[in-house]
């Protein structure tokens, strides 16, 4: 758990330092929304944890699982997979707070920060937002691969 801890806080300042250094370097732009990005059809947006019918990586099945809303690409919802089982020994997944979005879990969720493609039609309700710190460490993870 102690180890869970520090790797979450290690993910959190090295996402506050990436932003810090690339707001620095941000060339400005001008304000109000971008029109050649795509419009989402439905309510989820980025940030925003919701139920999802997401197949398993394998293709056979899918199950109603938590999900975090990545972005929109003109078709399909970029999106995590969210687990309740303990990855804490992975680095392709992160610890994230739970109580905030499920009041009935027991313990934190892990994110599975490998992104897939998801159809609109397959989510079912909204369960809440990510938290600030760990939407920016999400952020900032994906915005050092692209």
């Amino acid at each position: 758990m102690l180890l869970a801890a520090i790797a979450v806080a290690l993910i959190a300042a090295l996402a506050w330092w990436l932003f810090a250094r690339r707001r620095r370097a941000e060339v400005p732009r001008p304000s109000g929304p971008t029109p050649s990005a795509p419009k989402p059809p439905g309510e989820a947006r980025p940030k925003q944890i919701w139920w999802a019918d997401v197949p398993f990586s394998d293709g056979t099945d899918s199950k109603i699982r938590p999900c975090l809303v990545l972005g929109y690409n003109s078709r399909n919802y970029r999106i995590l997979k969210i687990t309740s089982q303990d990855y804490s020994h992975r680095d392709d997944h992160v610890e994230i707070p739970t109580k905030d979005w499920d009041p009935k879990a027991e313990s934190n969720s892990f994110l599975d920060l490998r992104p897939i493609l998801l159809s609109p039609k397959m989510f079912k309700n909204q369960a809440g937002t990510l938290d600030a710190k760990a939407w920016n460490a999400v952020r900032a993870y994906h915005d050092e691969r692209s």
